[in-house]
């Protein structure tokens, strides 16, 4: 059974850090968490890596066509590895959740978000799984895109880890528990 899990985020050094790159942390660590010789490699529309784990097998990619237009390299990578989108989970940031919060959710509204607006536009629906990691809304009006683009703050970056951490585990159990049983037991900590 296979599965591609999408980390969102933009690709260049300017973007490593921010906070609308936590996707592209997520799969970061869950590549170097499941092995030191693990690595991502450039490919058609995304950096790609995959790893097998419960006889499952996951494919994880970083979109190389820039947050906006996310949803051409979705496509693309569900179409070539003939993945249902059901095993399709797309990590994204969030500024309606609290900092650190983690929502797993079967299905839902872009909420304004421009990679999964680019995604439901691709794919002409927004019926697939995303987990949503919350950064907080920390901004005055009209200060959103400079809140997104920016740095993690000193005391959030103690925390990341930990957090990161857990939504690793949550693409673990994603993959081998279903998203009924991962919901349950992560949602709500």
């Amino acid at each position: 059974m296979k599965f591609l899990i999408v980390g969102l985020g933009n690709i260049g050094p300017e973007y490593k850090n921010t906070r609308h790159n936590i996707g592209f942390q997520i799969v970061d660590a869950f590549v170097s968490q499941q092995s030191r010789d693990a690595f991502f490699s450039p490919n058609r529309y995304a950096f790609t890596s995959e790893y097998k784990f419960k006889n499952r097998t996951f494919i994880l990619i970083k979109p190389t066509t820039f947050m906006n237009l996310s949803g051409k390299a979705v496509n693309y990578w569900l179409q070539k590895e003939k993945i249902l989108r059901e095993n399709l989970l797309v990590i994204t940031d969030d500024i309606a959740l609290p900092f650190g919060t983690l929502r797993l959710k079967p299905q839902g509204s872009d909420g304004g978000h421009n990679g999964l607006k680019s995604i439901h536009e691709t794919l002409g629906s927004s019926d697939y799984p995303r987990l949503r990691f919350g950064i907080g809304s920390n901004f005055s009006k009209g200060r959103q895109v400079e809140y997104v683009l920016s740095e993690w703050e000193e005391e959030e970056k103690k925390i990341l880890p930990e957090k990161i951490s857990n939504a690793v585990e949550m693409i673990k159990s994603f993959g081998t528990t279903g998203i009924q049983k991962t919901m349950t037991e992560f949602n709500n900590k």
